[in-house]
């Protein structure tokens, strides 16, 4: 092995050892633009095909984002919200219109509010949060300005702990019974 491929792999091995550039912060980087892509380029998508998507998608992200390392932030790097208001919307207003009347439903409100609560969700809200999150912190990786990216690292961790990791489980959960209450119903038919 000559100097300059020592020194390569000595330094690729030295970006590996920090978290901004871990194997487990690309992957989730990788995964979660793909995320971001498939709805940037969903519009008139036939829910079968994007429900099943989203039904392997969803459980890839959230898995990976429970392997992100830990890391500290500073403060002095945090990254602006690139998803604007009308982009958010963009990416609702597809997914509403792919879901359909399957879009919005009733679900039983978290512990902190009475145990008969329930309160309206809606598949299109709790994937356009996601998308939010996600491509802010693609946004910043993107740039490859290392004391930002470690802050979005954090940020986006952070933010899947605190929010978009449950709006992530309960758009999963809503997507499922879509997917298999119509299997349920058509094997009621045949009977």
């Amino acid at each position: 092995m000559n100097l300059v491929e020592q020194n390569r792999n000595r330094r690729m091995k030295g970006d590996a050892e920090r978290p901004i550039y871990a194997h487990d912060t690309l992957e989730f980087v990788t995964v979660a633009a793909q995320y971001c892509a498939y709805l940037e380029e969903s519009s008139g998508r036939q829910r079968d095909e994007f429900v099943q998507t989203m039904q392997k998608l969803l459980p890839l992200l959230y898995m990976k984002a429970c392997m992100l390392p830990r890391v500290e932030s500073n403060c002095d790097f945090l990254p602006d919200d690139r998803v604007t208001e009308d982009d958010y919307n963009w990416i609702r207003s597809i997914v509403a219109d792919i879901m359909q009347d399957e879009d919005e439903y009733e679900e039983m409100a978290s512990e902190d509010l009475g145990p008969e609560e329930r309160r309206w969700m809606s598949v299109s809200e709790n994937l356009a949060d996601i998308y939010q999150a996600l491509r802010n912190f693609v946004a910043v990786y993107q740039q490859r300005v290392e004391d930002c990216m470690n802050d979005a690292l954090w940020v986006v961790a952070d933010n899947f702990e605190l929010y978009w990791g449950q709006a992530l489980v309960d758009a999963l959960r809503r997507l499922h019974q879509v997917r298999y209450s119509v299997r349920e119903n058509d094997s009621e038919d045949t009977l």
